[in-house]
């Protein structure tokens, strides 16, 4: 287990301070350009030192800014993959490989040959950095990073990584610190979920807990949900669990049947966020369901994987492709927010 607390002054901009833990499984940073990702990865490394904070491996203390503790990035048993051009351009692939290499001479000839052999890097061997293209420069610096045996593997979100993300965690069975710039990446590799903005950590969990409990708005927008609305709670019943929410929307007022919410109050002003994928839609003319009102289609866009919906009042709506074939040609539109998918932040 590595525990990292470091704070930072990174002028103009904001500063730095963060605390967390970095255990087993991959633990993502995930955060808009200039959050502090990739101070957060180079402090840890030992590349950037923080102005206050300690940073512990284990029971190894690394970094003590208040005892003069700064032990170097060659020591700290940690390995760093950057962003793009990780390799020393002076070296060939092969030499690069070698630096890393520890132990007998013999030794180190066949784990270099391994390690060159499973990353599809053989041919490659002889070459400089110059001379490879990115898919080889970001194996070869995985390869390297991992011929050091490391505690801990530190990757700045290289390009491509997804690609070989698979083979890294076959080859290496430990603890991952990764600053993330997608969230459908985080969504899919990471074990843990750590939000990020302007130096701050917002939000941790895992990734399904943060995107269904994003607790403020800024989070919710930081991950991406659109629908963030302010209204007031017009009642509260904790024995049918049920609250009534009063919202106003394109002039008009809503009234929304929701859970009850635990710690709040009749009168409180709160956000609810909605994820897209849950808002449902209906043709106008038949029967509404609750939480449903009428609403005029803006436009729809069509994205990797649905189809987006953006309505009047700034609602937005996530469709399978399939599910906006089939309702595309409403002459009028409902859009309904399920009780179950509001959530108070």
């Amino acid at each position: 287990m590595t525990h990292v607390r470091i704070g930072k002054k990174i002028p103009p901009s904001f500063s730095l301070d963060v605390k967390f833990e970095v255990g087993a499984g991959v633990t993502a940073l995930y955060g808009a350009a200039g959050a502090g990702k990739t101070v957060i990865l180079e402090s840890v490394a030992g590349f950037v030192r923080p102005d206050s904070g300690r940073i512990l491996r284990d029971d190894v203390l690394l970094f003590d800014a208040q005892a003069g503790v700064d032990v170097a990035a060659r020591r700290r048993e940690f390995g760093y993959v950057a962003r793009r051009d990780g390799l020393f351009p002076h070296l060939t692939l092969r030499q690069n490989l070698g630096f890393a290499a520890r132990g007998p001479r013999l030794e180190r000839h066949r784990r270099i040959a391994e390690m060159l052999e499973r990353f599809g890097l053989a041919d490659a061997a002889p070459l400089p950095p110059r001379e490879l293209n990115a898919a080889q420069k970001l194996r070869g610096a995985l390869a390297r990073a991992l011929l050091a045996a490391p505690r801990l593997l530190l990757l700045d979100d290289p390009d491509g990584l997804v690609d070989v993300f698979l083979q890294v965690r076959t080859e290496f069975s430990g603890p991952v610190l990764w600053a993330a710039r997608d969230l459908d990446r985080c969504c899919l590799l990471a074990d843990r979920l750590l939000v990020l903005d302007a130096g701050r950590i917002l939000r941790r969990g895992t990734p399904a807990e943060v995107l269904d409990e994003p607790e403020s708005a800024a989070v919710a927008r930081l991950l991406g949900i659109p629908n963030v609305f302010e209204c007031a709670i017009g009642a509260l019943d904790p024995g049918r669990n049920s609250s009534r929410l009063e919202w106003e929307t394109g002039g008009n007022r809503q009234v929304l049947a929701g859970p009850y919410f635990p710690g709040h109050f009749r009168g409180d002003r709160v956000s609810i966020a909605v994820r897209p994928e849950r808002v449902r839609v209906h043709a106008a003319g038949g029967a509404a369901p609750a939480n449903a009102w009428p609403a005029q289609l803006v436009r729809a866009t069509p994205r990797a994987q649905f189809v987006r919906l953006e309505f009047s009042g700034g609602i937005f709506a996530d469709l399978l492709p399939e599910e906006y074939a089939r309702q595309k040609d409403n002459r009028g539109w409902l859009v309904e927010f399920p009780a179950e998918a509001l959530r108070v932040l």
